[in-house]
């Protein structure tokens, strides 16, 4: 599997995850102003699922094929 599609899969599942937090939010809204708080939640899960992922600890949880690889290391001069 290919790195972009890893990174595809991961965001998916970490948007997923925001918008379902938020959902009731969102469906109790009827307006914008006042979906403004649920979609402002869905992004914030979202970004913390996000970070919360990219722990090493989280990464070893995953399973291989979810994991993102290792950044290369700097060639020293």
């Amino acid at each position: 599997m290919t790195d972009d599609t890893k990174r595809a899969i991961r965001t998916a599942l970490q948007t997923a995850v925001g918008v379902c937090v938020a959902l009731p939010l969102i469906v109790d809204a009827t307006g914008i102003p006042d979906a403004l708080p649920g979609v402002a939640t869905a992004l914030a899960v979202a970004g913390a699922f996000a970070r919360v992922m990219a722990i090493p600890a989280v990464q070893s949880l995953l399973p291989r094929w979810l994991r993102t690889d290792a950044p290369p290391a700097v060639a020293e001069r």
